[in-house]
């Protein structure tokens, strides 16, 4: 090749190398795939296996193009797929090179030797890339007239992942993503030669969190989704980009639908955030949008019955009770943690303007006191500019991770620590009592060569969490002291006296920087917008005077008309309402066996003179409510959330017309019928308003500084009990999905060989886990844990840890061997379903 004169002088960047592609000169970066730069330049090089998040594999073949260097032509076409750019190369794809279109079009023939003319029934069928390239790049004809191989179809390698083999062009992208991304190698390349397959072994289902990446990834119809195969075609759908209500990820999502009707989601694509990955979980849990028993019209009671009534009605109804119930002992307001920025801030200030009342909490969960002042110094106003952001866990040279479940709690959190722990080895630390899938697999990372550890487990007792953080192993105290290192803690710490306070205390000891990670979607935008007992929107603290003088003003109140005392937290109120002291309550879908203690809230739902709800679907707090207003799940709405890290996730509506209303329309309606303007009609409106107030520049909350607290100590026949949720569960939003049921995992009561020893009970063996208020049976599994110590899950199946057994993470709870059948339970007998709304369990 001869370069140009002004070429020859135009000297390459640093790192850089200068090649030509079709005719055209171009600067790479050093060690970028041939494919990758043809990309940039707007060529586009047909691929199957080829994928921007995966190792190269030069599986397919299909990219071939044609390569010199050095001025000599290598003897046959290569992969660019696999092919980095180096100095003075010249590459010629099918654009320009003969011998490259020959190359791909033999390719193209020999894949679609046995692959089935099904295009018409295939799921893939219309967004194929099989058919797209096979259309460009492919001959015309067919050479192959022999009979094409067929096997047996589909296979269930999960119970939502179905496979066509004869469909599959073995590019590798399942198995690469499994491996590589999820850390799941469940689905593998079985036999040899012209009977290789994908498969999974014998006994050993595709169990993964993130099984539904492999078909959407999938090139050809080969995994099929078992509740989309043969639903929809593509061209039947209408495409809309969204973002996912489950936890506080923030993934973006496209949903497709049609005639009103969610028919499947996708993962987006954002860098930025989840990729182009989204869990299981936020791909296929959406059908509770349309469940049977969905509240669509406003309900009242009416002698001891909940009868339909008009909306008007209803809000009559509504207004009266609690205009009666605010000027008697008051109304608490609990929203959940399952609102949009909008709706939070509408309950918000439908707490302060229509009931006059700081006693509002989002917290549907375990909490405390130093939590509260934990979100109010350190979280509250963090941003992607001023916090951490999932670019800083990928760099980070280490992270640690405290009272945290990332694969549980936060997906898409997990897969980023994965990736930084694989590609920039990154050490990955956990304060935890057990080595669970999600630990072993940012801690571990299989290689080409074998596994590499990356991290460690830092095992402590439940309860023992600060006190393990304050006497860290050295080289992790030396590995969270370098720059860049972060530490995350998730809202389970709330259950550990001493432990927030721990980890800023560690933080400002080491310098690492903090990142608080709570489960549901809608934690963060709470209280951002004021759902707070001591918090006003934009993290104005209720007692300063200042705070409360702008939020009047925007709110166009009269000056000293904001209360200005602190508010009761969500365990106050229910209290307070149990007793009789508070005299109504408004609920945003809050399920009471989310809460501590969930007798004391149905005692307070029963105490409470005046109960309104506000949910989807029926649920405990239905069976006690005076007036029950329907609202609209996320699909038929428009707003926002705010994800863990404070990014805005917008999004638009997506079933229109459907006549339902968003809390903050509802709300902003039942405020003007007791005399009192919200302004927060639309999500837009709320929003708007949300904005022009702003975020508060004055002081800030201290630090908690509470006591480091040492976990229990168990006498004979106890154990101390760790639990959280897991990310497949009893959540009220994954109703009527029993093919994403069936590959949550296995429900069982972990414990230490030593603690298995002591009770004389052995693996598979029943448990029994009790308290005073009831008992969980569960198959036992004995592995590495702190002895006295056994594992619940918080809400899986009949293991209904704070209904059941009136406990927490750290508790103490008597073990025995049961002859009781499996995950029965000595409290809950009675047949009693779980509460289903929109709010509830995640």
């Amino acid at each position: 090749m001869t370069l140009a004169p002004e070429s020859e002088a135009r000297p390459v960047p640093e790192g850089y190398v200068r090649l030509t592609i079709d005719g055209i000169e171009v600067e790479a970066p050093k060690g970028e795939l041939l494919i990758r730069t043809a990309e940039r330049m707007g060529i586009t090089i047909p691929r199957f296996c080829d994928h921007p998040l995966l190792d190269p594999a030069g599986a397919c073949r299909q990219c071939l193009v044609e390569v010199e260097m050095n001025g000599r032509a290598m003897p046959k076409p290569q992969a660019s797929c696999t092919m980095t750019v180096a100095d003075g190369m010249v590459v010629k794809t099918q654009n320009s090179s003969p011998v490259a279109d020959k190359a791909q079009q033999g390719v193209m023939e020999l894949l679609l030797i046995n692959h089935p003319l099904d295009c018409p029934v295939c799921d893939k069928g219309g967004e194929c890339p099989l058919q797209n390239q096979a259309l460009k790049h492919g001959r015309a004809e067919s050479r192959f007239h022999d009979t094409k191989r067929t096997f047996a179809k589909p296979v269930p390698i999960s119970s939502q992942v179905l496979l066509d083999r004869e469909r599959c062009v073995l590019c590798q992208r399942c198995t690469r993503f499994s491996k590589q991304i999820a850390g799941d190698p469940f689905i593998e390349l079985l036999e040899r030669g012209a009977l290789q397959q994908i498969g999974i072994g014998e006994q050993q289902p595709f169990q993964s969190y993130f099984s539904g990446n492999t078909i959407q990834i999938c090139p050809v119809g080969a995994l099929t989704s078992a509740a989309y195969r043969f639903r929809s075609r593509p061209f039947d759908l209408v495409s809309t980009p969204g973002q996912c209500e489950h936890c506080a990820s923030g993934c973006a999502t496209r949903t497709d639908w049609r005639r009103g009707k969610v028919m499947r989601r996708l993962a987006g694509d954002d860098p930025e955030v989840n990729e182009e990955w989204i869990c299981d979980k936020g791909r296929f849990a959406f059908r509770y949008a349309n469940a049977a028993d969905r509240i669509t019209r406003p309900q009242i009671r009416e002698n001891g019955k909940l009868r339909e009534a008009s909306w008007t009605e209803a809000l009559q109804v509504a207004a009266e009770g609690l205009t009666a119930a605010r000027d008697a002992g008051g109304v608490g307001v609990l929203p959940g943690g399952r609102l949009t920025v909008e709706d939070a801030y509408a309950y918000s200030k439908f707490a302060r303007v229509a009931l006059r009342t700081n006693d509002i909490d989002h917290r549907a969960r375990p909490h405390s006191t130093e939590e509260l002042r934990f979100l109010e110094s350190t979280v509250v106003g963090v941003t992607p500019e001023n916090g951490v952001t999932y670019r800083d866990l990928e760099s980070a040279p280490a992270v640690l991770c405290v009272a945290f479940e990332p694969e549980e709690e936060s997906p898409i959190v997990f897969l980023r620590l994965r990736k930084a722990a694989r590609a920039g080895g990154t050490q990955v630390f956990h304060v935890a009592p057990r080595t669970s899938p999600g630990v072993e697999k940012t801690t571990v990372i299989t290689h080409a060569g074998g596994p590499v550890r990356t991290g460690s487990l830092v095992q402590c007792v439940p309860g023992g969490e600060a006190a393990a953080l304050e006497s860290l192993p050295s080289d992790v105290d030396e590995a969270i002291r370098q720059q860049g290192a972060v530490l995350i803690v998730g809202e389970r710490a709330a259950e550990v006296p001493g432990l927030l306070s721990e980890v800023l205390r560690t933080a400002q000891r080491t310098g690492a920087r903090v990142a608080w990670i709570p489960r549901r979607a809608g934690e963060r935008g709470a209280i951002e917008a004021g759902a707070l007992p001591t918090l006003l929107p934009g993290a104005r603290p209720v007692v300063d005077d200042h705070a409360r003088s702008d939020v009047e003003r925007t709110w166009g109140m009269a000056p000293g008309s904001l209360p200005a005392a602190a508010g009761r937290d969500a365990t106050e109120i229910l209290t307070a309402a149990a007793s009789g002291e508070l005299s109504g309550l408004v609920v945003g879908g809050v399920d009471p066996d989310d809460l501590p203690d969930p007798e004391l809230a149905r005692g307070a739902l029963t105490g409470a003179g005046f109960v309104v709800s506000l949910e989807l679907r029926p649920s405990a707090v239905t069976e006690q409510a005076d007036v029950v207003l329907p609202i609209a799940p996320s699909v038929e709405k428009s707003g926002s959330y705010l994800n863990w890290e404070g990014r805005r996730r917008e999004f638009t509506t997506t079933i229109d017309g459907t006549g339902a209303l968003p809390d903050c329309r509802v709300l902003d309606t039942l405020a003007v019928e007791m005399d009192a303007d919200l302004f927060t009609q639309t999500p837009a409106a709320a929003s708007a308003e949300l904005d022009r107030l702003g975020t508060h520049t004055g002081g800030r909350t201290a630090d908690p500084d509470e006591a480091v607290a040492h976990a229990p100590r168990p006498g004979p026949g106890q154990a101390v009990l760790a639990t959280w949720r897991q990310l497949l569960d009893n959540g009220s939003l994954q109703v009527e999905e029993p093919s994403l049921a069936g590959t949550a995992r296995n429900r069982v009561a972990i414990v230490s060989p030593e603690t298995a020893k002591r009770v004389e009970i052995s693996s598979g063996q029943r448990l029994e886990v009790r308290t005073e208020q009831g008992k969980i049976v569960l198959p036992v599994e004995i592995a590495d844990m702190p002895d006295g110590v056994v594992w619940v899950p918080t809400d899986s199946g009949k293991a209904r840890v704070h209904k059941v057994l009136g406990a927490g993470h750290g508790a103490l709870v008597d073990i025995a061997p049961s002859s009781a059948s499996p995950e029965s339970n000595g409290h809950s007998l009675n047949g009693n379903s779980p509460a289903h709304h929109h709010g509830g369990n995640a």
